[in-house]
């Protein structure tokens, strides 16, 4: 059966054109709108399989007609791709921001209109399908797997806008209002608190391959830390009302998130009673041996490479650099650690740990 499409543009040539090529393939079935207004009552009452929508249009843009269709249950899962004739990157983080699936800057081709298209149109329907799996017929909702589980996150992190960014560039501060959750692709990110005399202490270390941010989105507040990159990385940034659609469709998400921010939790204990309690030493060695065990820089024989500037290593053990340097050299003439350029090579993790 040959899904609809409607597409809400005011612009007469570039609504038909695109209409025209989408009839052409034989495989959509295409609804127009030539303004916002016009474009909800139709969503609301086709419900099509996707939405193309401009954004500058006169009386109700395409920001208006995004918001008021994520407003009924019928019409807010539907994919909507804004197409915009501005490439500039507020308007375009804007458009991500607010819940959109994807963007086309005009003028755009064939191809690229096709393939934006299609694979929206894939993701919501391998989407749909987990749904109707996971279930049931009857709607009653099964227990996840943690195979399933993995699924369901992989594929929020897939759908997600990918962001680049550079080693020292801030992710958010203190203070921001959180707009999404982060996954790390690639890289290494750290939280962190900043106070008035500038001194920092770092509070956590983010790789590759997990979450971070969620705290404070979860406990609908502001971002009470910082958070910047470490190491040149990758982020997927996933849109808070997406996630929240996760948690309270599957509670069992919302419970591995729960546990996930206890854990935080208990770390962050753990870190305050070292600071209170422990020789600057011991504090040294557990920040290397934090940073060492969330490495994924083996080196030969069980060696472990960490790459960590003394600034943040002063604040993740909570001193000062003089001391970071000390310890470091005191370390080294136990060969607790060996040192190649910028890289500090731990040979024993264990030894680390049984420093007092």
């Amino acid at each position: 059966m040959p899904k609809t499409i409607l597409i809400i543009e005011d612009n007469f040539e570039i609504r038909e054109g695109t209409a025209e090529i989408l009839s052409l393939t034989g495989e959509y079935e295409v609804l127009t709108a030539v303004d916002g207004k016009q474009g909800v009552d139709m969503a609301i009452k086709h419900r099509p399989d996707l939405i193309l929508c401009d954004i500058m249009m006169p009386e109700l843009d395409g920001y208006g007609v995004l918001y008021m269709l994520s407003k009924h249950e019928t019409t807010a899962h539907i994919p909507f791709i804004f197409l915009t004739a501005k490439s500039e990157r507020g308007d375009i983080r804007k458009a991500m921001e607010m819940g959109a699936d994807d963007y086309l800057t005009k003028p755009f081709d064939d191809i690229e209109l096709l393939n934006a298209i299609e694979s929206r149109l894939r993701k919501r329907s391998k989407f749909s399908a987990n749904e109707h799996l996971m279930n049931g017929s009857h709607g009653v909702s099964l227990k996840l797997n943690e195979d399933e589980q993995i699924y369901l996150l992989q594929d929020l992190v897939k759908e997600a806008r990918v962001k680049s960014l550079r080693k020292k560039q801030h992710i958010y501060e203190a203070g921001d209002t959180p707009l999404f959750v982060f996954y790390l692709l690639k890289g290494k990110t750290r939280s962190f608190l900043l106070y008035q005399d500038g001194r920092e202490l770092s509070t956590g270390i983010h790789t590759e391959d997990c979450f971070f941010g969620y705290e404070a989105l979860l406990l609908n507040e502001q971002y009470s830390d910082n958070a910047e990159v470490l190491e040149d990385c990758e982020i997927a940034l996933i849109p808070k009302d997406r996630f929240f659609e996760l948690l309270y469709n599957k509670p069992v998400i919302a419970s591995k998130f729960i546990t996930l921010l206890s854990g935080n939790i208990r770390e962050k204990e753990g870190q305050m009673l070292g600071f209170a309690y422990d020789t600057v030493r011991k504090r040294v060695a557990n920040a290397l041996v934090n940073v060492a065990e969330k490495s994924t820089s083996p080196g030969q024989d069980g060696e472990i490479i960490v790459r960590i500037s003394r600034d943040d290593l002063a604040a993740l053990a909570g001193t000062a650099n003089e001391t970071i340097s000390r310890m470091l050299a005191d370390f080294k003439d136990e060969k607790l650690i060996t040192k190649t350029g910028n890289a500090i090579i731990i040979p024993s993790i264990a030894k680390l740990k049984a420093v007092r």
